[in-house]
C-alpha cells in the first residue's frame, strides 16, 4: 500500500515516513524543500533500511502531482505541505492563504482525477480559537482562530467536509494536534528550523548548545500557574504513530472525523525548561520578552476520541521529549548541514558520540602502541648494555678476537647474571659491530 506524504521531508513528515515504513507501507514524499532538507531522505533510509521515493515538486503544481499519481498506485495521502509559522502569518497573511490553500486545492483536484479518496490532513489546535475552555474537545465550536495560519487550517477543514458531503466514497481524518517536540531516538532526524526558531524546543536546544545566547520567554503575564503560556507538548514519534493509525482508519472508513492528537496535559514554558535541564544536566540561560501576537494562555487536548477511534495514545513523557530533542541537537549542531555523518543504522549510533568515540579510540590505540614500542626499546637497550658490561668484566672481547670458537663454547658454560645466561645471538651481534 503506497501513501503519499506532501511536505514529507519536514519535521513531522519525516518521522511519519519512518513509522509508516516500519508499519509496512510504501512511502512517497513530495516536497519543494522550502523549509526542509533533502538529506532527510538519506536519514530515513539509515533508520529503516528503505529509501522512500522522493519528488522535489511544489504541491500546488497540478502537472507535477499528476506525474506522481501516474507513476505510483497511491492508496492514500497525508497532507503536511504548508507554511506553519504563527507569528509570520500575522505579518504576511496573504502568503499563507495563497500557499496553504493552493497546495490543498491542487492536491484534492488530482486525488479526485485519480480516484484516490483517503486523506489525512495535518490540521491544528489553533482552529479552536481563544474562546473555548481547555481541554479542547472535538465537538467544540471552531472558527475563532487568532492568526492567518490557523484560519487556513480551518478553511481546509471546511473544504474537506464539503467534499465528503458530495462524495460518499471520500474519507478524511482531520488531525488537530498541538505542539510536537522531541526527535527520533537515533538522533538522525529532528527539527531543523532555518534562522531563529519560532517554536520553543529548538530555541531551547540551540541556546543550550551555544548557538543562541539566551532563550527568550515571550511573556510571563499569562493566566497560567506560572505566568507563561501552557501548551500540550507531544513527542513527534507519538504523533507520527498517530498518523499511521489515522491513515489506516481513513482507508477503512468514509466521511470526515476530526481527532485531537495530544497528551491531554498542558505544560508551561517554565515546565519545559526545567524538564530539559533535569533530563540532560544542562542549564538554559533565559531572558524575558514581550508577548507575541496571536498567542493564547492555554491550549491542551481532550484525547479520548483518538483512543476510541484510532486505538492510539501518547506514551512518551516530557522528559523523553527533552532528552531526544537534546540528543538530536548535540549530534547535529547545525541541523542537517552538520559535519556529523552516519554510515550505519541508528542502533550503532545511539550514544550520540560516534565521532568522539572513534577519536578517543584512536588516541588510546596510538598511545598504547607508543608505550609498547618504548618498552621494547628500553628492554633491548638494557640487554645490549648488560652484554657489553659482562663481556668487559671477563675480557671477552680479547678472548673472542684470539680464539672465537673457545669463547663461544665458554658462553654455554658461563653464568653472567642472576637472571640467566646471555643469549649467544646478542654476543654474535656485538661481534659484528
Amino acid at each position: 500500500m503506497s501513501i503519499l506524504l506532501t511536505g514529507g521531508a519536514g519535521f513531522i513528515g519525516s518521522h511519519t515516513a519512518v513509522e509508516l515504513i516500519n508499519a509496512g507501507y510504501d512511502v512517497i514524499i513530495a516536497d519543494n524543500l522550502s523549509n526542509s532538507n533533502e538529506k532527510v531522505i538519506d536519514r530515513i533510509k539509515m533508520i529503516t533500511n528503505r529509501r522512500p521515493k522522493f519528488y522535489k515538486i511544489d504541491v500546488s503544481e497540478v502537472e507535477e502531482l499528476c506525474k506522481i499519481f501516474d507513476e505510483n498506485d497511491i492508496t492514500g495521502v497525508i497532507h503536511f505541505a504548508g507554511f506553519k509559522c504563527v507569528p509570520e502569518s500575522t505579518k504576511v497573511p496573504l502568503k499563507y492563504y495563497r500557499n496553504n490553500l493552493d497546495t490543498t486545492l491542487s492536491l484534492l483536484e488530482v486525488m479526485s482525477k485519480y480516484k484516490c479518496n483517503s486523506i489525512v490532513f495535518s490540521s491544528s489546535a489553533t482552529v479552536y480559537g481563544d474562546k473555548n475552555p481547555v481541554p479542547f474537545e472535538e465537538n467544540m465550536p471552531v472558527g475563532g482562530a487568532t492568526n492567518a495560519y490557523g484560519k487556513t487550517k480551518l478553511m481546509i477543514e471546511e473544504i474537506l467536509k464539503d467534499i465528503a458531503m458530495s462524495s460518499k466514497d471520500f474519507s478524511a481524518v482531520l488531525l488537530r494536534y498541538f505542539n510536537p517536540i522531541g526527535a527520533h531516538p537515533s538522533g538522525l532526524i529532528g527539527e531543523s528550523p532555518d534562522g531563529i526558531p519560532n517554536n520553543l524546543m529548538p530555541y531551547v536546544t540551540q541556546t543550550a548548545i551555544g548557538v543562541r545566547k539566551f532563550l527568550t520567554i515571550y511573556g510571563t503575564d499569562y493566566n497560567t500557574h506560572d505566568g507563561t503560556g501552557v501548551r500540550d507538548y507531544i513527542h513527534v514519534v507519538d504523533l507520527a504513530k498517530g498518523h499511521v493509525a489515522a491513515i489506516k482508519y481513513a482507508t477503512e472508513h468514509t466521511g470526515v472525523e476530526a481527532i485531537n492528537l495530544g497528551t491531554g496535559k498542558g505544560s508551561s514554558v517554565w515546565d519545559v525548561i526545567h524538564a530539559f535541564e533535569k533530563a540532560n544536566g544542562v542549564k538554559v540561560p533565559v531572558q524575558i520578552g514581550e508577548r507575541r501576537p496571536g498567542d493564547i494562555d492555554e491550549c491542551y487536548a481532550s484525547v479520548y476520541k483518538a483512543a476510541e477511534l484510532l486505538n492510539w495514545r501518547a506514551k512518551l513523557s516530557l522528559e523523553d521529549m527533552c532528552r531526544d530533542s537534546w540528543n538530536w541537537q548535540k549530534n547535529n549542531p547545525k541541523g542537517y548541514e552538520s559535519i556529523w555523518q552516519y554510515k550505519n543504522k541508528w542502533e550503532n549510533v545511539k550514544s550520540g558520540y560516534l565521532v568522539a568515540f572513534y577519536i578517543k579510540y584512536f588516541i588510546i590505540y596510538f598511545l598504547i602502541h607508543i608505550f609498547l614500542l618504548l618498552k621494547l626499546y628500553f628492554q633491548v637497550a638494557y640487554l645490549v648494555e648488560q652484554a657489553k658490561t659482562k663481556t668487559r668484566e671477563f675480557g671477552a672481547f680479547k678472548e673472542i678476537n684470539d680464539n672465537y670458537p673457545k669463547y663461544i663454547l665458554s658462553l654455554d658454560r658461563a653464568n653472567f647474571s642472576e637472571d640467566g645466561i646471555i643469549h649467544k645471538n646478542i654476543i654474535e651481534w656485538l661481534l659484528d659491530i
